[in-house]
């Protein structure tokens, strides 16, 4: 038997741009081989002091992620960070949800890479109090001395090479991302000629 605690819920923070199978698959794993129940995409704003061309707007990002999320109940699309002062930080985003959900258990998921920059996050000494983190690990991942801590926890999900930035470079030069996207999120973007 698993050890469920009811209502864990697993954090995966990103800008989702766009969301592609890599992301679920990474977010399948967390629910069906740790004891998380539930996973929140939690689609990152546009950083108003950081604008980047490349960035689709933040509600067609949502939009996606819904179209890639919706017919699966453990997972959820949230906009939390969209209503929230910018530039929005992780641990702000946290604070906040753990105080409107006390009922919940959340658990940041994080990919390795970020591991390796977190001692640069905002009041990460912080974060490391408030909740777990697991740790998806990325190609080229050897180690992080984060992985010492008690609260941080490395998962053998699998690699993936897949990038949302190769998906934009595909689409760029007027090739095709078909088998690296969900359907409804592929057909949504042919549609709408997103990343042109």
């Amino acid at each position: 038997m698993s050890n469920h605690s009811q209502n864990k819920t697993g954090l995966f923070f990103g800008s989702f741009n766009p969301v592609h199978i890599g992301h679920l698959i990474i977010a399948d794993f967390f629910v069906q081989f740790t004891n998380i129940d539930k996973i929140w995409f939690v689609v990152s704003p546009q950083n108003p002091f950081k604008v980047n061309e490349n960035l689709l707007d933040e509600k067609k990002r949502l939009g996606l992620v819904k179209l890639a999320t919706n017919h699966d109940t453990r997972f959820e699309a949230t906009d939390v960070e969209f209503n929230m002062e910018q530039p929005s930080y992780t641990h702000k985003t946290l604070k906040f949800l753990i105080s409107e959900y006390p009922e919940k258990d959340f658990v940041l998921v994080i990919g390795s890479d970020n591991l390796d920059e977190f001692d640069k996050w905002k009041n990460y000494e912080e974060i490391l109090e408030m909740v777990d983190i697991y740790v998806y690990p990325r190609p080229g991942f050897s180690d992080s001395p984060f992985l010492r801590h008690p609260n941080v926890c490395l998962k053998a999900a699998p690699v993936m090479e897949i990038s949302s930035s190769f998906i934009r470079k595909t689409l760029a030069e007027g090739k095709d991302p078909q088998y690296m996207l969900p359907g409804k999120v592929y057909d949504e973007i042919m549609r709408s000629e997103y990343y042109r």
